[in-house]
């Protein structure tokens, strides 16, 4: 089973949005997702948060509008060449307003995006969450997606 991690910037709001994310993580159980909500006083301060919640013994995903884009199929697949080769511990990351640092990136195994367009943390967490919603629905042969 996966054990994901979302890291993101900032604090979702009760509202439309967060009432999405919950829908997904409910619809994706039950892989093991967790959010972690990280808040700084500044940019700088924001950033080394992030970096200190990466586990170095987890796959690190960034997402970045200048990362490589994958189709839902391709992200499904991946996501299950991951369990099968043992790395079931995924950790995502999502930046602030002010995006992310060189260092950061360089960390990660896969620089992922969702289009060159640049989209709301708050979106983008709900984005991821629909997204890893998908990719389990996929594997299982289930006919949410269509192609």
């Amino acid at each position: 089973m996966l054990d994901i991690e979302i890291i993101a910037a900032g604090k979702m709001k009760a509202g439309p949005l967060g009432n999405l994310w919950d829908e997904y993580k409910k619809r994706a159980s039950p892989w093991k997702i967790s959010l972690h909500e990280i808040t700084g006083r500044d940019a700088a301060q924001e950033r080394q948060k992030l970096i200190e919640k990466i586990n170095p013994r987890a796959y690190l995903i960034v997402l970045d509008e200048k990362g490589k884009t994958v189709s839902s199929a391709d992200f499904a697949a991946w996501l299950d060449k991951q369990a099968a080769s043992g790395q079931n511990h995924i950790q995502f990351l999502i930046g602030g307003a002010d995006g992310l640092s060189p260092e950061i990136r360089q960390k990660a195994g896969l620089v992922l995006s969702f289009g060159a367009q640049t989209w709301p943390h708050m979106m983008a967490r709900v984005m991821l969450m629909e997204q890893i919603y998908r990719a389990k629905q996929i594997l299982a042969g289930h006919p949410y997606h269509r192609e």
